[in-house]
């Protein structure tokens, strides 16, 4: 017959609760909204149902039905990372729903476990870290109190600081172990097996672009990537971060050629300065990369197409550096040949008329190409607003764009661009990337944030090749209407700056010694107390060494723990377990004196046994002293030999 499990205690109920809530924060933080709000209430309303004698099943189906429902919804139906990571958050909410016995706690806290674990997988910051260390030492300690109460012990006869302060300790202990696992465990080229992949991707830049569809994007003001100049610094004006250049339209969507990705780069012909910087690429589950225009090489494990658009040999799915050298350009594939020239030019039919009219006008009026480039950057400047919020395009975007409303953001000027350049003849293209960025005041180091992202274009000019024009800074000031600071309130959070500034100072710093801990990085560690040049081998001969003292050190703690710390204590148990081995050890219940006696009976050459006994009993219940003299003769005794007869 199976064993019922006790029924849950008040005190070990609040401890799991308050355990798996702390293990399900840093899971709901990683959560698109509004996943973490209505996984929450779940949360709260099973726990309500925890404190029930009985719950209906009916209740906690549609609860999870509920839950699991939106989950799916959300992620469009499509299983990945995140989808995932959402489904475990929700089964751990509704789990108290079922929390009745010590059985039923042990099965929550262990799989409450599971959701930092979870987390790792969407956030490997520092305030993920520190609340599932949190949440780990807080299911150990209703673990404890869960035996607690299974050994009749009550809640108010362990203090709370001292149940944690146990479990502090405990981990104190493997924490030499864990440090050398992090410092001198081989680290791989590239992981054993791949990280699952999300079911939608992180915002970033990407192969399309189509007016309107990048108000999430530069809605979004996390860090896209952080920069570090080694020498001089361009101005917030040079900083044009070029990542994928767009030259295929279909009257709605461009997107980048796949013809040109497989020709080799472009010739360009650089001028001055130069500039020298690290690039931190925070992860976005692609392969694109982004440089200041225009770069001088290509570090290992990057890759140029044709036009520049600059890719990754593996997925982005952790922080990236890449050490680059870049120099503004003064000749740009300065010969464009046919093919590329029709590729440059090419637009569908049975779009934009009005549009193709006044092109056509333009070129009937102006012959020269850098003429009629700055008579449509002036339209912009005396006619055109930056603003948000723009209606949904039609058919006819371009015209509704140029002629209606007159008002958009980059995507909107560059597109419409592209189109009256190339039905005026002019080969044009649509480059997306970043510009410009923030300097953090704590580190000399700049943020360009996912919010910087911007289009802009590249016109094709006889004897200078591609020239980058931005029809959006054309927009003049006081035709700015809706900008994403205005929407952010970037002029009511001045005074919280400072404390954004900090808190990204502190992740660079994660970043860079945490994250950003690999097999280079180990390496030079080692060179610095002498090891150069060590080998798989070598290095995983010295992780072995290094967790074999660890280990022996866990080792002598917790025999340390478990020692007698009376001496006089620790040598009377040698005695009586030196008599054990002759099958004579005394028995819990019996009196030291009367123990000497039974030995002394059935040893009678043992008398000194008795004596001694009698100055134990005295040093440790008449109160009388005790000295080295008696434990150092509780050590020396040792069972006599017995007389041959």
């Amino acid at each position: 017959m199976a064993r019922t499990s006790p029924a849950l205690d008040t005190a070990g109920r609040r401890w799991s609760l308050i355990a798996a809530a702390v293990c399900l924060l840093p899971l709901l933080l990683q959560l698109p909204m509004p996943q973490p709000v209505v996984i929450a209430a779940a949360g709260v309303l099973a726990a309500g149902m925890a404190s029930r004698r009985t719950a209906p099943g009916w209740l906690r189906a549609i609860l999870a039905l509920a839950v699991f429902g939106l989950v799916l919804a959300q992620g469009g139906m499509q299983f990945g990372r995140d989808t995932g990571c959402a489904l475990l958050a929700g089964m751990l909410a509704i789990k108290p729903s079922e929390l009745r016995t010590l059985r039923d706690a042990r099965s929550l806290l262990g799989f409450a476990l599971f959701a930092p674990f979870a987390t790792f997988l969407l956030d490997q910051g520092p305030l993920s870290l520190a609340l599932g260390l949190a949440g780990a030492v807080l299911v150990l300690a209703a673990l404890a109190r869960l035996s607690e109460q299974e050994s009749g012990l009550p809640a108010a006869d362990v203090r709370h600081a001292t149940r944690i302060g146990i479990v502090g300790r405990l981990i104190a202990i493997g924490l030499p172990l864990a440090l050398a696992a992090f410092w001198l465990f081989p680290r791989l080229a590239s992981p054993l097996w791949g990280i699952p992949d999300l079911s939608t991707a992180r915002p970033g830049l990407s192969d399309e672009m189509s007016p309107g569809d990048w108000i999430d994007l530069i809605a979004d003001d996390t860090p896209a990537m952080r920069v570090t100049f080694r020498g001089a610094e361009p101005s917030t004006r040079e900083m044009y971060w070029r990542g994928p250049t767009l030259t295929q339209y279909d009257g709605r969507t461009w997107t980048a050629s796949p013809w040109l990705r497989s020709l080799p780069p472009a010739t360009v012909e650089h001028g001055t300065p130069t500039w020298a910087y690290e690039i931190a690429l925070e992860p976005t589950e692609r392969n694109l990369l982004v440089a200041l225009e225009m770069p001088l090489e290509f570090p290992d494990g990057m890759r140029a197409a044709h036009e520049y658009t600059l890719t990754s040999a593996r997925r982005l799915d952790r922080v990236t550096r890449w050490q680059l050298r870049s120099a503004p350009p003064t000749r740009f594939e300065a010969d464009l040949p046919d093919p590329l020239r029709r590729l440059a030019l090419q637009l569908p039919a049975g779009f934009n008329p009005r549009t193709r009219a006044l092109a056509r006008q333009w070129r009937a009026e102006t012959a020269d190409d850098g003429a009629l480039v700055e008579r449509a950057l002036a339209w912009i400047r005396s006619d055109f607003a930056y603003t948000l919020t723009t209606p949904l395009p039609g058919r006819h975007a371009v015209d509704e764009f140029l002629f209606d409303s007159r008002a958009g953001f980059c995507e909107h000027f560059s597109s419409a661009f592209a189109v009256l350049m190339r039905e005026a003849g002019i080969p044009t293209r649509v480059v997306t990337g970043y510009t410009g960025g923030t300097r953090n005041r704590y580190g000399n180091y700049w943020i360009v944030r996912r919010m910087d992202a911007h289009a802009w274009n590249e016109v094709w000019l006889e004897g200078r090749g591609w020239v980058r024009i931005d029809p959006t800074a054309a927009v003049a000031p006081e035709r700015i209407y809706d900008t994403l600071e205005d929407r952010l309130g970037a002029d009511g959070g001045e005074a919280l700056l400072p404390m954004a500034d900090l808190g990204d100072w502190a992740r660079r710093a994660w970043n860079d010694f945490v994250l950003g801990f690999d097999a280079a990085r180990q390496q030079r560690m080692l060179q610095r107390v002498g090891f150069e040049n060590i080998d798989t081998g070598g290095l995983a001969a010295l992780f072995s060494l290094c967790a074999a003292l660890a280990l022996g050190w866990m080792l002598w703690l917790v025999a340390r723990t478990e020692r007698e710390r009376d001496p006089l204590l620790r040598a009377w148990h040698r005695l009586g377990r030196r008599y054990a081995r002759l099958e004579l050890a005394r028995e819990r219940h019996e009196p030291a004196i009367a123990w000497a006696q039974r030995v002394r009976a059935a040893r009678p050459h043992d008398a000194a046994l008795v004596a001694l006994t009698r100055r134990f009993v005295a040093a440790r219940y008449a109160s009388s002293a005790s000295d080295a003299t008696l434990v150092r003769a509780l050590r020396a005794h040792r069972p006599a030999r017995e007389t041959p007869r």
